[in-house]
């Protein structure tokens, strides 16, 4: 009895362990910003001036320019924030940004086309490791390992600067 009771509870206890392994903690400065270079494939979590982590990134399938229309395939560009985190994401975990704000609404309009939504910061697919360097439909892509640091660090309200 006592044997099967322990069983049970290192199982219970491996599968907590598995399950919570991507959530990191964090208790460093407080990322007050972040910047990405799409031309480069660099997005940098700042405090204040200071770079605290740096990563290369991948981008939507077809990365020169701004996102002007959903299905694009572009990553947009300009001032957004961290507006909602996503624990259950289909690409582990993810960060979402506050596009379209209503600049992008009115040019998306303005051709007759609706701006899109749904652009996060995130890692790979659950099945398979995502594909070429620039495969999302707009989003910026890290690998999983990385993406548990992002979420441990970037909380919501923090401003993404996306430029080109």
């Amino acid at each position: 009895m006592i044997t099967r009771r322990m069983a049970l509870a290192v199982t219970g206890a491996s599968m907590l362990a598995g399950c919570a392994s991507k959530f990191r903690s964090y208790n460093g400065p407080e990322v007050t910003r972040i910047v990405v270079f799409k031309g480069r494939r660099e997005m940098h979590l700042l405090h204040d001036t200071r770079a605290l982590k740096s990563y290369h990134i991948g981008l939507g399938g077809n990365p020169v320019g701004d996102k002007q229309f959903e299905g694009d395939m572009k990553t947009p560009e300009g001032a957004y924030r961290i507006d909602r985190r996503n624990p259950n994401s289909q690409y582990h975990l993810s960060l979402g940004i506050s596009y379209p704000d209503a600049q992008d609404i009115a040019e998306a309009e303005a051709q007759g086309k609706k701006p899109g939504g749904d652009i996060f910061i995130h890692g790979q697919m659950r099945k398979g490791r995502g594909g070429p360097a620039d495969w999302t439909a707009g989003c910026i892509a890290v690998s999983n390992r990385e993406i548990e640091d992002i979420y441990a660090m970037v909380r919501l309200g923090t401003p993404i600067y996306i430029y080109p």
